[in-house]
């Protein structure tokens, strides 16, 4: 039998984010069982809180890290199953792509618009990841963490884990919890949510009024290789900068002021900002300085051309960020985590 857990000195991360950039961690643990997870903190030391570290598709390394965690369970499994509600339940180490295409295989919807976001399961509810009109949090029945405050493992409902716009209670309190799995409910005669016109278009274009779960994530895959460069290729963390949230009245003066710019609802007085849209207005889609750059097809993500330091990459990030305050007297704010530096 397997060691529970393994202890690595000096840990190279450079395969484990995919931005590409060099860092390393002075202590890594790669947790097997998750109920050895107790002891494999002990092992480090009293107090020690790692930093969880899932496919690294969303960590930006401007320096290197000081313990690290990294869980590699990667079973899932039905919990529940009613004939229509299914309730499903995957470890944190699970790659996020495979676990779709794995709950499309069992004929069940909710995740098809979710299909080809890189990174973890862990990484899913922390994030709150979403795309095409659809959030993971509207599918989360629970989230299973360990409480680095209690130091005990703890199962968190929906409500607890208080999502939000790429949001939750683990993005805003990063250094107490470590998410170990989570439950999901899907469905298996869901309507398929095919709101946005890219996804729309893409489907009528397929011949396809009616579309599966499967038909959508197929549209959906299509259309972000087509936008969003390979992280396998050239280095990035897919979309940098979150779309920003603002008063009505403030999206308003915005529309008066600058012809053309996107605004969506986003709740009571709020409006949802394109980040894309504001990036690409103040020049910088496919600018480079030295290997840091900005994707040539989508201004929402920064990519490492080769031999980019994080500290370049988000230097580069909080130039752009300044233009767009500059222009727009809108503050744009990082989707990654950002490990050696503060925003």
């Amino acid at each position: 039998m397997s060691a529970p857990f393994r202890v690595l000195q000096r840990a190279d991360l450079r395969a484990r984010n995919t931005f590409g950039v060099a860092a390393s961690a002075r202590r890594l643990v790669e947790l097997v069982d998750i109920a050895a997870l107790p002891d494999a903190l002990a092992a480090l030391g009293d107090g020690a809180r790692p930093l969880p570290i899932g496919g690294g598709s969303n960590l930006l390394f401007a320096g290197d890290a000081g313990d690290a965690l990294s869980i590699v369970d990667t079973r899932r499994e039905v919990l529940s199953d009613d004939g229509e509600r299914v309730v499903v339940r995957a470890a944190a180490g699970a790659d996020w792509h495979g676990f779709v295409l794995w709950t499309l295989a069992q004929d069940l919807g909710g995740f098809e618009n979710l299909a080809l976001i890189p990174g973890t399961v862990g990484a899913a509810p922390i994030q709150n990841i979403g795309a095409y009109g659809v959030e993971v949090g509207e599918c989360v029945v629970a989230v299973e963490a360990f409480d680095q405050d209690l130091r005990r493992l703890v199962r968190l409902d929906a409500d607890a884990c208080r999502f939000g716009y790429r949001d939750s209670v683990f993005k805003q309190q990063p250094d107490r919890w470590i998410v170990t799995a989570v439950e999901f409910s899907l469905h298996r005669f869901a309507q398929p949510v095919v709101d946005y016109a890219g996804l729309r278009d893409t489907l009528a274009a397929r011949g396809i009024d009616t579309p599966r779960p499967i038909d959508v994530a197929e549209a959906v895959i299509d259309i972000r290789r087509s936008k969003l460069p390979d992280p396998a290729v050239v280095g990035n963390a897919g979309s940098f900068f979150k779309n920003p949230v603002v008063p009505a009245s403030q999206a308003a003066a915005l529309v008066a002021a600058h012809a053309g710019i996107p605004v969506f609802a986003a709740g009571d007085g709020l409006r949802k900002l394109s980040a894309a849209w504001l990036i690409d207005q103040c020049g910088w889609k496919g600018k480079r300085d030295g290997d840091a750059g900005v994707a040539e097809g989508h201004a929402l993500v920064l990519v490492n051309h080769g031999g980019a330091s994080g500290a370049e990459l988000l230097a580069l990030a909080r130039r752009i960020a300044g233009s767009v305050h500059l222009r727009f007297g809108i503050a744009l704010e990082p989707e990654p985590r950002i490990v050696g530096a503060t925003w």
